[in-house]
Order: structure tokens, then sequence, then C-alpha cells
């Protein structure tokens, strides 16, 4: 179990460095649980309990519309970050669903946790704003793509900043990410 508490170690000193008390101090306040390819972490609807750093595995955070069609909003792998953002700091009902993909290991923190880390610890609180940043930036760059760029385009440019993702996801769930039918996307890549 160690080990697994190191990769998170290694994530939070890629921004901030921690002595080893104050990490003792981190990795208390995280649990682990592990889940299976295809079981849902959360449901629309549910209450949303831990925002999760992913050891191993894949997610998927999504939306299904009154028609029973999913969107994807996002995909997760290990040393990134998911949760239904506005369900956890609001203690609202989700708005999305998060699933696995994959036999999926996490680290997983309370919004309690999370706040006794960034009231205790600066440098936490100054790498969870570093975290919402770029997640904040990578939001608004997927916008600006919808909004000025074609299907193509889109998968190049996912290619180009998660290339080891791509390699992992199915070509429907991809589809649904950039937007497309799947025949639209093998006819644009075939």
């Amino acid at each position: 179990m160690e080990d697994k508490y190191n990769l998170l170690k290694e994530h939070i000193g890629k921004v901030v460095t921690l002595t080893d008390e104050e990490f003792a101090c981190v990795s208390a306040c995280f649990i682990y649980k592990n889940y299976r390819k295809s079981d849902r972490i959360f449901k629309e609807g549910e209450n949303v309990k831990y925002i999760y750093f992913v050891l191993s595995g894949l997610l998927k955070l999504y939306y299904t519309d009154e028609n029973i069609k999913e969107h994807i909003v996002s995909f997760a792998m290990e040393d990134w970050w998911e949760t239904d953002v506005s369900a956890f700091y609001t203690n609202a009902n989700a708005s999305f669903t998060l699933a696995c993909l994959e036999d999926t290991e996490l680290l997983c923190l309370s919004l309690e946790n999370f706040d006794r880390l960034c009231n205790h610890l600066q440098k936490m609180e100054r790498f969870f704003l570093r975290k919402s940043i770029a997640g904040h930036i990578g939001s608004q760059q997927r916008i600006l793509s919808f909004l000025t760029s074609g299907a193509k385009e889109r998968y190049e440019q996912l290619i180009a900043r998660n290339p080891a993702l791509v390699q992992r996801i199915p070509k429907l769930l991809l589809a649904s990410y950039l937007g497309v039918s799947r025949e639209t996307l093998s006819r644009l890549f075939s």
C-alpha cells in the first residue's frame, strides 16, 4: 500500500515539496479504493463524496441527455484527478456519471479532508490551486477547439496533447468525446 501513496507523493512533488511529516498528514486524509471495469463510481443525481486521484486505470466522466445519449466530458488515467467538480465542492447532486473503462485504483479525498489540508498546509492549497488552474485551462482549450476546429483537427489536438490516452480509448467513446459519430471518425481516419 505504501507504494500507492508514493505515487501520490511523486505527483504532488511535481508542484510543491513536502517534508515526510507533511506528506504523512496528507496521506492520512486519503482512502484507497479499487473498482472493476464498467463499475460506476457515482451516477448522475447521486452525492459526490470525493475527488479522485487515479493510481491506475482509466475513467470517463459523462452526461446522459434526455435521449439517453452519452456525452463524454473527460477521461482520466494514471496521475490525473477526476470528479464532478460542481457537485463535489457545493455538496450538490451529480450532473455527471463517473465510470471505469478499465480496472481502476484510486485515492479518494473528501471535501472535509480537502479543506483540512488546504487550511493546515499552505503548500497543499498552492498545489490544488495549480491543479485547478491547469484543469480550467484544459477545459477552455477544449471549448475553443469545439468552437473553432473540425473533427479531424480536434482529433489531432487530442493526439498531440495525450497520445497515451488515445491509445486506450475505444473508438466509439473517442467519437463521443470529439462530438462525432463513430462512422465519421472511421471515415476521417481510415
